[in-house]
């Protein structure tokens, strides 16, 4: 072949695939269309798919950092407790102490104020960390904070109420830490 029919060959080769491409199209048109409308359909699919996951996973993770951050409270709040369950006996034996000495005698003034300044400073302490004191004489028995020790007859009370307490109860921040011990009226 000479160099002058060579591009004529490549021209008319051209020209065909140009006249088959345009041909093409519009014989495919209708089912290119609909596999691509298809494609689409699929591609909006996996895209809500991906959108609803993803607000799940925001969601999750918002979940989980404030379950976090409530631990970290609760952890604040309540780490004192096995402190207090460990004093509380010493505040029992400072009100023993003073319910043994005779606050009439001249002798025992002096201990007597000093366990009573001493009482009330331990006492204003555990306020001050949000312990508070369970003194339920003559209150309805509350099984939710109160541990009865025993039931006694009692015609001058409503039955189920407290008549003595053996042993204060403690809440820290509103959470029982110790029962109370009370002795509890009952019908006769």
């Amino acid at each position: 072949m000479s160099d002058e029919q060579q591009p004529k060959a490549e021209d008319q080769v051209i020209e065909e695939v140009v006249a088959e491409e345009q041909a093409e199209p519009e014989a495919q048109e209708p089912s290119t269309v609909d596999a691509v409308q298809a494609e689409i359909e699929a591609l909006t699919e996996q895209l809500a798919g991906a959108q609803d996951q993803a607000v799940r996973a925001q969601a999750e993770a918002q979940n989980a950092r404030r379950r976090a951050e409530q631990d970290v409270e609760k952890a604040h709040k309540f780490g004192q407790e096995k402190l207090v369950v460990d004093l509380l006996p010493i505040i029992d034996n400072l009100e023993r102490a003073l319910a043994t000495l005779d606050r009439e005698d001249e002798g025992q003034k002096a201990v007597v104020e000093g366990l009573d300044l001493t009482l009330k400073s331990f006492a204003d302490t555990l306020i001050k960390h949000k312990v508070e004191a369970v003194d339920p004489a003559g209150e309805p028995f509350d099984p939710q904070l109160h541990q009865a020790m025993t039931m006694v007859p009692n015609p001058d009370l409503e039955p189920n109420t407290v008549m003595d307490v053996f042993q204060k109860g403690y809440t820290l921040h509103g959470r029982l830490v110790r029962p109370a011990m009370v002795v509890v009226s009952k019908a006769p």
